[in-house]
């Protein structure tokens, strides 16, 4: 925590000591700070991560301002480590001719430590998928799909005990269903989930 999120604690709880009527109201304004704090404090958050992805994905600008903030990456949680590949894939969308390879293979190298740190990980596979799916057959860089189809269709169908939250189950289904990576009687199944 930070100290201008501890300074507001310790006010916060004076204040609460003072006035009783209203400490639901304080209680209630502590939590959105310390919401607020957590997401500045920890800008490698996955929830941010999925939006910053989704953001970068559709835009130049959001891909740029995505790859800046996880070059700086330089931990090892595997999740995180996908979402850095994820980041130089785009990276290498907006490079010149020259420079796209270059990217693609530092992508690459990064989801394989990513999927060495955790191999079971939904997310993870997601992530390589939606990037190994959309690069050239011919640069033998996508030797992944169909394990990584296979891999998120079975997570999938065993949903809600897929170890996925709503929100990547949500994303992860509908990235599958409409890139047509699931059969008709597996979209339907999905569907129903």
């Amino acid at each position: 925590m930070n100290n201008f999120a501890a300074a507001c604690f310790l006010i916060v709880l004076q204040i609460l000591r003072r006035v009783k009527l209203l400490r639901p109201l304080f209680l209630s304004f502590l939590l959105t700070l310390s919401a607020l704090v957590s997401t500045e404090a920890n800008p490698y958050a996955v929830t941010h991560l999925r939006r910053q992805y989704q953001q970068a994905a559709a835009s130049k600008e959001a891909g740029e301002k995505f790859y800046q903030l996880m070059a700086a990456y330089n931990k090892q949680d595997a999740v995180v480590l996908a979402y850095k590949a994820a980041a130089e894939a785009i990276r290498a969308r907006d490079a010149s001719m020259f420079n796209k390879l270059t990217y693609v293979q530092n992508a690459s190298k990064l989801f394989e430590q990513a999927v060495k740190l955790d191999s079971d990980n939904a997310e993870i596979r997601f992530l390589r998928l939606s990037v190994e799916s959309n690069l050239p057959g011919f640069l033998g860089l996508s030797p992944h799909v169909e394990e990584d189809r296979q891999f998120l269709v079975a997570t999938l169908l065993r949903h809600p005990n897929s170890g996925l939250d709503a929100e990547s189950f949500g994303l992860v289904r509908t990235f599958m269903v409409d890139r047509g990576h699931v059969s008709d009687a597996e979209a339907q199944k999905l569907r129903q989930l």
